[in-house]
């Protein structure tokens, strides 16, 4: 049941998510992880969007890539390094793209550590905060940041706690957040934060 209600937590993350994408549009990924979530918001956007794919290990890095390749997309570049740089890359690869792109209309978290990888190397509470703080920055308006939140391991539960309060404070006048939380499970499940600007 855990593993149904993992992959729940991440569709309905992800529906909401692209939601808020159309044909043409620009997305990155912060966390691409094995490529789930990349794949699905490359096909959203279309040949003529774009997306950029950032995660902190080459092993998700190849993974995602033998993802996307093995569904023919080619929309997406990736970068091997940590979210923390998150507005640096974003601004380096729009100066390296030959067409000028929107401002992303959707960034992506999926925090905790990479499914399959090791478990030690995990999102740490003030880097996901000072990430979150950039996507901000650089989202479009109208646009989304979603988070996937493990509160079921120590780091995770300092996490979730972080977000939410940073959330709490945003100005009502540009921001609105929603939080889902899944009550009465036996282990802690994911939980969904989204932020979209106004």
């Amino acid at each position: 049941m855990d593993e149904n209600l993992l992959t729940q937590t991440v569709s309905v993350a992800m529906t909401i998510t692209r939601s808020y994408l159309r044909d043409g549009d620009t997305a990155i990924d912060a966390t691409c992880g094995n490529g789930h979530d990349t794949l699905a918001l490359a096909q959203v956007v279309g040949r003529s969007g774009r997306i950029l794919a950032i995660d902190l290990q080459k092993d998700a890095i190849d993974a995602s890539r033998q993802r996307l390749a093995a569904h023919q997309i080619e929309n997406t570049d990736f970068v091997c390094g940590s979210f923390v740089q998150l507005e640096t890359y974003w601004r380096a690869w729009t100066e390296t793209l030959v067409e000028a792109v929107s401002e992303p209309k959707a960034v992506v978290f999926n925090l905790g550590y990479l499914p399959g990888g090791k478990k030690n190397i995990t999102t740490k509470t003030e880097d996901t905060l000072f990430a979150v703080q950039q996507a901000l920055s650089v989202i479009a308006h109208g646009g989304i940041v979603t988070l996937v939140l493990y509160p079921g391991h120590e780091e995770g539960a300092r996490e979730r706690e972080a977000l939410l309060e940073f959330a709490a404070q945003l100005p009502a006048s540009q921001f609105h957040a929603a939080y889902v939380k899944f009550p009465n499970q036996k282990k802690n499940p994911p939980e969904i934060l989204w932020i979209t600007k106004k």
